[in-house]
């Protein structure tokens, strides 16, 4: 149920003469378990509204209004307490974690609802027939499902959970109700690779359109994996390959449909797909599809300016040959200005975590420390803090990190548009 907080003036809400403290128990006879619920059928002309008041008394009136006009409730709470991973996936990158860090990084949630509202990445192990009901009956759409094999008995394997093979029903049932789906196939060499990735992207493709892309990322390992399942590092030869074999599905398919992280061209040496490629971005909260639209957005803001400072660019290690890059072609836009790389080794968690979103302030103020070399300013993307917050992994701030360095730092939006402002003078 939802408990009303705040009923608005004018709204058909106060029509009703509901009050603070009425609870909605129902929608069209099913149970109003959160706001999702209220924000669906709020959209919808007509429906059935079952009512608790703070008298006790239970009743039900028949909505018939205008798809713009709204009930205009405000609730006590929104009922989506994070629902948390039942798995035990040989790769859990949160088993990996170090103690002592704040306890929000050690939260394994996986629920629908966040994959549907902030593009989470879901296993579908935890839910049951009511959830697939209510996904398809609400139009939850898209959702970004963990695959991570479509081989039932590996799936079991991999994540440790023995309901784990039910994806497939689970996917046909959303595809054959409506539901967009983009997937993701997070690879452990030896395990999910190869001849089990090419199986797994035809089955997923069977579905198509409903599953809209298949991404694959590598496994993310940090160097706390004592007692864990050993897997193998990627390397450059091993990432060409699977490269070659996301062209060769994609060929056969006639579409884009099998997209890699941008981590595996780094690795292998290789130039990112062109932009086109990745539509419109699907997957980019997964690193997939960043370099060609940073890219294409540094290009496009190129222009002849003057700002005579110097600036020293943060990244990781893998993404460090293409910064460099990039800083050295706004240097040739910049009069007066001095551009240099540091790509900084992440000690915190292991070399084998390169990339620049989970750099720590402790090994970032390290590294710069013993560059050597002066500068006016050091500039990073906001990706290496904490959304809204200043931040960082190891729980120092971005206050910490000026007072130890003593130096301007500037945060860019993580945009190639942000990235020549910010290098060209613009806060």
């Amino acid at each position: 149920m939802l408990k009303i907080k705040l009923v608005e003036k004018g709204g058909i809400g106060e029509e009703l003469g509901l009050e603070k403290g009425d609870e909605v128990l129902a929608f069209d006879g099913h149970d109003a378990a959160d706001i999702l619920d209220y924000l669906f059928y709020d959209a919808r002309e007509k429906f059935t509204l079952t009512v608790k008041q703070t008298n006790g008394d239970v009743s039900s009136c028949e909505i018939e209004k205008d798809d713009d006009e709204r009930l205009g409730l405000e609730f006590e709470s929104d009922n989506l307490g994070i629902k948390t991973c039942r798995n035990n996936c040989i790769f859990c990158f949160v088993d990996q974690m170090p103690c002592g860090m704040r306890e929000s990084l050690y939260v394994k949630d996986d629920d629908y609802r966040q994959s549907f509202l902030c593009g989470n990445f879901v296993t579908l192990t935890n839910i049951d027939e009511g959830d697939v009901e209510r996904i398809i009956r609400l139009k939850l759409s898209p959702l970004y499902i963990s695959v991570h094999t479509m081989n039932g008995n590996l799936r079991k394997k991999m994540m440790k959970n023995r309901f784990a093979d039910r994806i497939n029903g689970y996917l046909e049932r959303f595809a054959a109700g409506g539901i967009t789906m983009h997937t993701q196939i997070v690879m452990a060499r030896d395990y999910n690779d190869g001849k089990e990735l090419e199986y797994s992207a035809r089955e997923l493709f069977k579905l198509y359109p409903n599953v809209r892309t298949m991404a694959v990322v590598p496994v993310g390992m940090t160097k706390f994996r004592e007692n864990l399942t050993k897997i193998k590092n990627i390397d450059a030869e091993y990432a060409k390959g699977v490269i070659a074999l996301a062209r060769k599905l994609n060929g056969e398919f006639g579409v884009n449909f099998v997209q890699l992280a941008d981590e595996f061209y780094f690795t292998a040496g290789e130039k990112v797909e062109d932009y086109e490629f990745y539509g419109e971005f699907p997957q980019i909260e997964n690193g997939i599809g960043m370099t060609a639209k940073f890219d294409r957005e540094l290009k496009n803001s190129l222009e002849i300016r003057e700002n005579r400072k110097s600036f020293l660019l943060i990244c990781g290690t893998s993404a460090a040959e293409y910064i460099r890059k990039a800083g050295k072609l706004v240097e040739s836009y910049i009069k007066g200005s001095k551009i240099e790389t540091l790509a900084v080794e992440n000690k915190f968690f292991g070399p084998t975590v390169n990339c620049t979103g989970l750099l720590t302030a402790g090994d970032i103020a390290d590294a710069v420390e013993k560059y050597g070399k002066d500068f006016d300013c050091l500039v990073m993307p906001k990706h290496v803090m904490r959304e809204n917050t200043e931040l960082f992994l190891d729980g120092l701030t971005l206050t910490d990190l000026k007072n130890r360095l003593k130096k301007e730092i500037r945060i860019t939006d993580g945009t190639g548009y942000g990235f020549f402002e910010t290098l060209s003078g613009q806060e």
